[in-house]
């Protein structure tokens, strides 16, 4: 007679992105902890934009949950209207595309005080290489690379 059999249990994770639709609306509901209809309304509304299935179904995100705990803090904690929600969330958005603008800015003013360098060492450079040259009239002027060094003569000197 055989023991008793053993089965094993296999755990199975699947992790999915932050913005990806994944939950239906009676999930998103209770995970948000309000009703469907609430998530309509707010979505009529344009507080939030649940993807669509390829058949119309509404599929709501994480960030989407997250942001509907958000709302509900703001409307339930800190007593604010819809009006006030929408605003407070046009707000938060323009912030961050400041954000994102300042950002960019900051790294273009990093390149170009790199090139304001390299240009500044260029130019010295350059003038490392540079004569100064004042042409007497009815003379020519004539490249530095062309004019040959006068020979030095020696004097002998008398030491007594």
């Amino acid at each position: 007679m055989a023991g008793p059999r053993r089965t094993t249990r296999t755990r199975t994770t699947i992790t999915v992105e932050h913005d990806r639709g994944v939950f239906m609306i009676s999930v998103a509901a209770e995970l948000a902890e309000m009703h469907p209809q609430t998530l309509r309304m707010y979505e009529a509304r344009g507080l939030i934009e649940p993807k669509r299935s390829p058949k119309g179904t509404r599929l709501y995100s994480q960030a989407d949950v997250d942001r509907l705990r958000r709302i509900q803090e703001m409307t339930g904690e800190l007593g604010l209207n819809l009006a006030g929600v929408e605003r407070v969330l046009e707000l938060e958005e323009q912030l961050g595309r400041m954000e994102r603008k300042v950002h960019a800015l900051e790294r273009r003013a990093g390149q170009l005080q790199d090139e304001i360098a390299a240009l500044e060492d260029r130019r010295d450079e350059v003038r490392a290489d540079l004569v100064r040259y004042e042409a007497r009239p009815g003379s020519e002027i004539v490249r530095a690379a062309d004019v040959r060094a006068p020979r030095r003569r020696t004097i002998p000197v008398e030491r007594g």
